[in-house]
């Protein structure tokens, strides 16, 4: 995975001024678009189309700063049909438009390439089982909420307060397959994990393929695949978290699976009376690479 990442960041800095195809590097390389995209952000803190668009300004500025040539000729060259475009993409990078740049030599921030490189430690072993599951539902109550990455998501926090507890133990009693109990779902994520990006939220339960869900509540139709279930116990959601950023900096790299499409589940197995503390399950759809 590590060299996958590795060949990918050298195809966009060979391909920088040109239409960048994803798919095509990616069957190149024997995975898909989307378990790259996924490796890519989870690794590098951005995502893939925010890396190009810094790298491709980066490059652009020494242009803007040197004078050769005007700057419709410029964005022309780097991929840009237009100077407004150009400048928009160019100012959101440097916080400066490229003739202000041009006329006073910056701001300017730089966005090096990228080399990844694997740290094994070894000190602390995954919990990790691979499960073969046919197709089931998820049933419960779905929202759209904005992605955040770290610490406690109020708006998520908001959709659960609202429902009340009769509903949550009518949810719980519904349930009749894995991952048992109530689940924490997000699905439909933007392809780059982008924070602030919506995603669809559901608070529900598994059942199975033949279950029929009631009308008042919305589902997830989750075909049969693979799955592999990490376990996390600690701080909530902080070790959930860490355990999630884990499985793209360690276990993904050092095992021949990569991500699928379909939804994410995350099932609390025991936890505090406050939810301080929690023991929880992350099931992640995945394939053989």
């Amino acid at each position: 995975m590590i060299s996958d990442l590795n060949r990918l960041v050298d195809h966009v800095e060979q391909h920088l001024t040109e239409e960048f195809d994803l798919g095509a590097v990616a069957r190149d390389l024997g995975t898909t678009a989307y378990h790259l995209r996924r490796m890519f952000s989870s690794l590098a803190g951005m995502p893939l189309s925010e890396y190009v668009r810094r790298r491709r300004m980066t490059v652009a500025a020494a242009d803007v700063i040197s004078g050769t040539g005007d700057l419709l000729s410029i964005a022309v060259r780097h991929g840009y049909g237009s100077t407004e475009a150009f400048g928009r993409a160019f100012r959101a990078v440097h916080g400066a438009g490229p003739g202000e740049v041009r006329r006073d030599g910056g701001p300017l921030r730089s966005q090096p390439q990228l080399r990844f490189r694997l740290t094994v430690e070894g000190s602390t072993p995954m919990d990790t089982r691979i499960v073969e599951h046919p197709a089931f539902r998820l049933v419960g109550h779905a929202t759209r909420v904005p992605l955040i990455h770290h610490g406690v998501n109020p708006h998520i926090q908001q959709h659960i307060a609202a429902l009340p507890m009769e509903e949550h133990l009518r949810l719980k009693a519904l349930s009749n397959t894995e991952p048992a109990g109530l689940l924490q779902v997000t699905d439909d994520l933007d392809e780059d994990r982008t924070e602030g990006s919506e995603l669809t939220y559901l608070h529900g339960v598994a059942v199975t393929d033949g279950t029929a869900p009631a009308d008042d509540l919305d589902a997830i139709e989750v075909p049969a695949g693979t799955w592999a279930v990490f376990r996390s116990s600690g701080a909530y959601p902080d070790a959930l978290q860490q355990t999630w950023a884990a499985t793209a900096t360690e276990w993904f790299p050092s095992n021949r699976w990569r991500l699928r499409p379909g939804p994410s589940m995350v099932a609390v197995l025991d936890r505090a009376e406050d939810f301080s503390t929690a023991t929880c399950e992350l099931w992640l759809p995945i394939e053989p690479a």
